[in-house]
């Protein structure tokens, strides 16, 4: 049975956008806060000749207990590596959860990080970029790999993400636009972990809807998140005590909105734009 459960916020959040009231004592983890870790920007080669840009985040003292390879939003629309949750969770998930994070621009997309070869391709050729992280996490032997895609992302991890080595996959806003009903059958078939994240408010699909739609695969589960929108702004932080959830159950959630250690603050500043950009007019 697909999930019909909602979940509400978890942790309070002030003004800020983190948790409070934990640990009056210590610093909290603030929306630009970077913990600890081995951070290594390297270069995935696709096999049809594209380099892309990408970045490992590992935990610093410990290996890791499973792997998230992040699939971005539409790059035509903002979406890149470094969309807000995507960077909230290579900044905090590898010293907070014990999490390897995965995260690259797919073909013709650029950020702060830089620019990867290639253009646009509308999902198909993006094939050839899911499958070159999917290769590089199996061949660093990165444990227990599994997908996390957001809007656009959500569409390449059920086209081009069913592969030996993925253990599920987590779709955050899914949109179900690129991606067909061949495709959810596949997943279906597969009997591998589903899990759809869909905001109460979201743009392009609800949870009502969603549920129908995903009931197509019988272990998928549709959490509906309350009071959330397309863009999880304000809600990263429920997103990720979601996903750590499901991909490190030995982990305790929700996590922790204070460090007490070293932290270094990233500047964002040059985001502030393209995180509200994302699918800006864009047609359902």
């Amino acid at each position: 049975m697909v999930s019909t459960s909602s979940s509400t916020r978890s942790g309070g959040l002030d003004g800020l956008g983190h948790r409070s009231g934990e640990n009056a004592g210590m610093p909290a983890i603030r929306a630009n806060s970077v913990l600890p870790a081995r951070r290594t920007a390297i270069t995935l080669e696709t096999a049809d000749g594209h380099p892309l840009v990408a970045e490992l985040a590992l935990p610093l003292d410990r290996p890791p207990v499973a792997t998230l390879v992040c699939l971005h939003p539409l790059p035509t629309h903002g979406g890149m590596m470094d969309s807000h949750v995507f960077r909230k969770a290579a900044f905090r998930l590898p010293a907070l959860a014990g999490i390897a994070v995965l995260r690259f621009n797919t073909r013709g997309t650029s950020s702060m990080q830089g620019t990867s070869g290639g253009r646009f391709e509308g999902g198909v050729g993006e094939a050839y970029d899911v499958a070159a992280a999917i290769e590089y996490a199996e061949f660093h032997d990165l444990p227990d790999i599994w997908l996390l895609g957001w809007s656009f992302g959500t569409d390449l991890a059920l086209m081009h993400g069913l592969d030996p080595a993925v253990r599920g996959a987590i779709l955050l806003s899914p949109p179900l636009r690129f991606s067909t009903p061949e495709h959810l059958k596949a997943w279906a078939d597969s009997g591998k972990p589903l899990t759809a994240l869909v905001p109460e408010h979201d743009d392009y699909l609800r949870p009502a809807e969603a549920r129908e739609r995903f009931a197509a695969v019988p272990q998928a589960e549709v959490l509906g998140i309350d009071g959330a929108k397309h863009l999880w702004v304000g809600d990263a932080e429920t997103a990720l005590d979601l996903v750590v959830e499901r991909v490190a159950p030995g982990v305790a959630v929700p996590l922790p909105g204070e460090w007490d250690g070293p932290m270094e603050t990233a500047d964002t500043s040059a985001y502030a734009d393209r995180t509200t950009a994302v699918f800006k007019d864009e047609p359902r």
